[in-house]
């Protein structure tokens, strides 16, 4: 069996478009232009990136987007400060603060901070509470990205085993609360890996649908997996080659040519959940201006 790859920059440019439909309909209706602010601490190259590629699908969208910038020594109080003139400025209906911080910020401050209507990361406690009730507004953008890969190509999660190997706060813990819920594109009998699960391979051996995001090269081999199964990749980890020009590659958290070849389905690194995860940023920012001008349940 050779897996089909689940192709996620395609997908992710499909909803672009449709994000972009969206963004066309609320200037022209309300003349209210989305926005969304990135606050960027430090100079590490990979969110640099990470921040520079949001920016380039806003202005693709039609949304306003602008990054603030603060110093790698920036304390609590210069970025609390720069979240809450973010909160209260009416340009803006998305704030996402790129993370991992630098190790004197306290994430956690920062993230509560954020008011919630504009947490398109939807790392507030109020939007995880939301979440765990099952009627987000805005769900982690890369759960709500591997949501949309398997339910466009046809594989529903309803019923199936996923194992989800990680437990993070942006990918394992919201991806596992949201294919549990009972709700259409969910409703997944979901087991949660980490660090200190036993027999892993037991584990994984049942999976249905495999959602890997352990942070290590790799680390999801062929005899991990059963013939068949979903594989979805998130990690991105930079391996040495010296056959590249820039003496490294990139590489998933799954062994992809052995376990493409048991697999059903498999995303790539990169160009798989990678892709969708800004996508679903978009998607975020103009569910937060929608919020804003018709208002939102308590």
């Amino acid at each position: 069996m050779t897996a089909k790859i689940l192709d996620g920059k395609a997908l992710a440019e499909e909803i672009r478009l449709e994000v972009a439909t969206g963004v066309a309909e609320i200037q022209q209706k309300h003349g209210v232009t989305p926005g969304l602010a990135a606050v960027l601490v430090g100079d590490d190259p990979a969110s640099a990136i990470y921040v520079r590629n949001k920016r380039r699908a806003c202005d693709e969208v039609g949304m306003v987007s602008e990054t603030f910038e603060l110093p790698a020594d920036a304390t609590n109080e210069q970025v609390l400060d720069c979240v809450h003139k973010l909160n209260t400025d009416p340009r803006f209906h998305g704030i996402l603060v790129q993370l991992p911080l630098p190790d004197q910020v306290d994430e956690r401050l920062i993230i509560d901070a954020l008011d919630p209507a504009k947490d398109v990361d939807g790392l507030h406690p109020y939007n995880v509470g939301k979440l765990v009730q099952g009627r987000p507004d805005f769900v982690p953008g890369t759960p709500a990205g591997i949501q949309q890969l398997l339910l466009r190509n046809g594989h529903d999660p309803a019923g199936a085993n996923v194992v989800v190997c990680g437990r993070s706060e942006i990918v394992g813990k919201p991806m596992a609360l949201l294919l549990m819920q009972r709700a259409e594109g969910a409703n997944a009998t979901v087991t949660v890996c980490h660090t200190r699960t036993k027999n892993l391979a037991d584990i994984t051996q049942q999976a249905d649908i495999l959602v890997a995001a352990i942070g290590r090269p790799n680390a999801i081999t062929a005899d991990m997996v059963k013939e068949g199964v979903i594989v979805i990749d998130v990690g991105i980890n930079r391996v040495e080659d010296a056959s590249r020009k820039r003496g490294y590659r990139l590489v998933g958290d799954v062994d992809f040519d052995a376990v493409s070849e048991k697999a059903s389905a498999i995303t790539p690194v990169p160009g798989g959940v990678g892709p969708m995860t800004i996508a679903m940023l978009l998607v975020n920012t103009l569910t937060a201006t929608r919020l804003s001008i018709h208002g939102k349940e308590s």
